[in-house]
């Protein structure tokens, strides 16, 4: 009997700790998707969320018709795509974040990017469990911002706007883990302190 339980502690503890360290993967401007007037701004719509290393964006949009485009932060205010760091066209495109930091996306189209067809998404910064407490908080060497489409890079100074706390459904998979591994933690826990 104490087997089992021991067994079953295991299994929640796991899937505790399995479910806290997945990455996410957001569909980019919710249920609108990758379009030239959304019913919320693209950047409205990231500031409402916390990306982190490894989460993806999925971009959806017709294909043929448009397309995403990585640029870099001059390119993202002039909606210049002819050197784009990356470029995304196949209609159903996913792009994961493999570092931390600001990334700019643009409409492949110049007039849909200068139509607000364009997102600034940044990147929390990985915490190691031995940074903990222990290192202090020293603002990135780029200015870190919530801009909406039509903004300009002097308005980057400005501290970002904290994202709301309600879920909008946009986001595929819910970072509600840290309420999940709480409660897994203490219903093991409680398990074993009943033996």
């Amino acid at each position: 009997m104490e087997s089992r339980r021991f067994l079953i502690v295991l299994v929640v503890i796991s899937m505790a700790l399995v479910s806290y360290s997945q990455a996410h993967k957001f569909l980019v401007g919710g249920k609108d998707g990758w379009v030239v007037n959304p019913s919320e701004n693209f950047n409205h719509w990231a500031e409402r969320h916390r990306f982190q290393v490894s989460d993806t964006l999925f971009f959806r949009y017709k294909k043929g018709s448009n397309s995403v485009m990585v640029v870099t932060k001059e390119d993202y205010y002039s909606c210049i795509n002819k050197n784009p760091i990356q470029s995304l066209t196949d209609g159903d495109s996913v792009f994961k974040f493999e570092r931390s930091g600001p990334f700019f996306f643009i409409s492949g189209n110049a007039d849909d990017c200068q139509n607000g067809q364009k997102l600034i998404v940044v990147v929390l910064a990985l915490r190691h469990k031995y940074d903990r407490g222990t290192t202090p908080l020293v603002p990135s060497s780029s200015p870190v911002a919530s801009p909406n489409s039509g903004s300009n890079p002097s308005e980057l100074d400005k501290p970002p706007t904290p994202p709301l706390k309600k879920n909008s459904g946009s986001m595929l998979s819910s970072r509600g883990s840290d309420v999940w591994l709480v409660l897994c933690v203490s219903i093991g826990m409680s398990m074993i302190l009943s033996v």
